[in-house]
C-alpha cells in the first residue's frame, strides 16, 4: 500500500492543475454548507441574545422588523418618528421605566445613538477608557468605532450630513470624543453615543449663535439699539460646542414635542409588561412590540431561505461529484497507455485500483485540511461576519 501511495503521490505532484481543481471543487462542496451553518448559528445566537435582554420596544405605527433593527442593532432603515411624549407616557403609566431612542444620524459611517444614562446601565455598559458624557457636544464611542478611526478621549468626531444637498442649513456637528466604551461583542461596538440633545443639534433643533453685542462682523447686523440687537441671516451657527460657546446654544419649541425613533420600555414585572402591552392595543400612532417575538419571524424566514440555499448547494455537489467521476473516466482512457504498461510488469487490475484509490484519497485527504482550515477561520471571525453581513 506504501508503494501505491507513493506512486499516487508521484502522480498528484506531476499534473499539479488537475489536481488543484479537483481539491479546490471537493473543498468548496464540502465547506459551504458548513460554514453557512456556522455563521446562522452564529447569527442567530447574537441576534436572540440582543432580542431576549431588550424585553418590550415602542415606536410609531409601521414595521415591527425596521423599529427592533434600527433600535437594537443601529439598522439604516429609520422608522417612523415619534415625540418624547410617548416617553412621559410610558414614564406616567406605572407599569415600566421607558429608555428614549434617537438613531437616525451617522458619523464616519458609524451609527449616532442618541439616549439616556440609563441605556448604559441597563445593557452593562462601561467606560474602558476616559469617562461618560457630561455636556452637550460630547460622545463616548464603542469599542470597534475607536479601533477603526483610531480616536481616543480628548479626539473629535464630526457628523455625517444626511445628504449633500442639505437646504435647511444644518451644519455638521464636531463632537468631542470624551470616552470609550468597554468591548460589549454586541451592535454597542459599533455606535457613537451622544446625549439626546445632542442629536437634536445634530438635527438643527438646537443650535447657538454669536455674541452679538461682542461681534465685530457688522455684516450680521441688521438692527442695533441700546436695548436689543438684530441679526440677518448670516448669522453664524456653531458647528462645535464648547466651554465659551455652550450658554449661547438653546432649543426653540416645547421639548416634549421633540422626536425619537423608539422607546426600550423595561416593565417592572411580567404583568406590568402585559398590562402596557395591553394599552397599546387600541393606539393607532404607537405600537409596543416584544423584540424576541419580531426576531424570531426573522431567523424563521432565514432558515427558509437557508433550505433552498442547501438544495442549491446539494444540485451544485451532485454535478460537481458527477463531473469529478467524469474527469477520472476521461483520465483513465487517457492513461491507457500507462495502465497497459503497469499489466506488462505484472501488475493486477487490484493493483491498479489501488493506485486509483491513493489518487482518491490523497485529494481527499487535502480537501479535508483544507475545509477544516477555512472551518477554524469562519468560526474564529463568525462574529465579525455575521455583524458585517448580517446585523450591521
Amino acid at each position: 500500500m506504501i508503494e501505491s501511495l507513493y506512486i499516487a503521490w508521484q502522480y498528484v505532484i506531476f499534473n499539479k492543475v488537475k489536481t488543484a481543481v479537483l481539491v479546490a471543487c471537493v473543498t468548496l462542496i464540502a465547506s459551504l454548507p458548513l460554514a453557512l451553518q456556522l455563521l446562522l448559528a452564529e447569527s442567530e445566537r447574537q441576534l436572540l441574545s440582543r432580542a431576549v435582554t431588550t424585553p418590550l420596544v415602542a415606536g410609531a405605527r409601521g414595521s415591527a422588523l425596521d423599529l427592533v433593527m434600527n433600535s437594537l442593532y443601529f439598522d439604516d432603515e429609520i422608522p417612523e418618528l415619534i415625540s418624547m411624549q410617548a416617553s412621559q407616557q410610558v414614564m406616567e403609566s406605572g407599569l415600566a421605566d421607558p429608555i428614549p431612542l434617537y438613531i437616525r444620524f451617522r458619523a464616519r459611517g458609524f451609527p449616532v445613538v442618541g439616549t439616556t444614562l440609563d441605556y448604559f446601565d441597563f445593557h452593562g455598559l462601561g467606560v474602558g477608557k476616559g469617562r461618560m458624557m457630561a455636556m452637550l457636544g460630547e460622545c463616548v464611542i464603542g469599542a470597534s468605532v475607536a479601533e477603526h478611526l483610531g480616536l481616543g478621549p480628548g479626539d473629535s468626531l464630526v457628523t455625517s450630513p444626511e445628504n449633500l444637498f442639505d437646504l435647511a442649513g444644518v451644519y455638521p456637528l464636531k463632537m468631542k470624543v470624551v470616552g470609550v466604551l468597554e468591548p460589549a461583542h454586541a451592535p454597542d461596538d459599533l455606535g457613537v453615543f451622544v446625549d439626546l440633545k445632542t442629536a437634536w443639534v445634530v438635527q438643527g433643533l438646537g443650535h447657538g449663535h454669536e455674541d452679538l453685542a461682542r461681534t465685530r462682523d457688522t455684516s450680521v447686523i441688521l438692527k442695533r439699539t441700546d436695548q436689543n440687537v438684530v441679526a440677518n441671516a448670516k448669522l453664524i451657527q456653531f458647528t462645535e460646542i464648547t466651554e465659551a460657546n455652550i450658554d449661547s446654544f438653546h432649543f426653540h419649541g416645547d421639548l416634549p414635542s421633540y422626536p425619537v425613533t423608539a422607546l426600550i420600555a423595561v416593565p417592572h414585572d411580567a404583568k406590568s409588561g402585559t398590562l402596557l402591552r395591553g394599552r397599546y392595543l387600541e393606539d393607532r400612532e404607537h405600537q409596543i412590540v416584544q423584540p424576541k417575538a419580531v426576531v424570531d419571524g426573522l431567523l424563521e424566514n432565514i432558515f427558509r431561505i437557508k433550505s433552498v440555499l442547501d438544495a442549491v448547494i446539494m444540485i451544485v455537489g451532485l454535478a460537481t461529484v458527477l463531473a469529478i467521476v467524469l474527469v477520472f473516466s476521461l483520465s483513465l482512457r487517457l492513461r491507457k497507455g500507462e495502465i497497459n504498461t503497469i499489466f506488462k510488469l505484472g501488475g493486477s487490475r487490484l493493483t491498479i485500483a489501488r493506485l486509483l484509490g491513493a489518487e482518491i484519497a490523497i485529494i481527499g485527504i487535502a480537501s479535508a485540511l483544507l475545509c477544516v482550515g477555512m472551518l477554524l477561520v469562519a468560526n474564529h471571525y463568525s462574529s465579525e461576519l455575521v455583524r458585517v453581513l448580517f446585523v450591521s
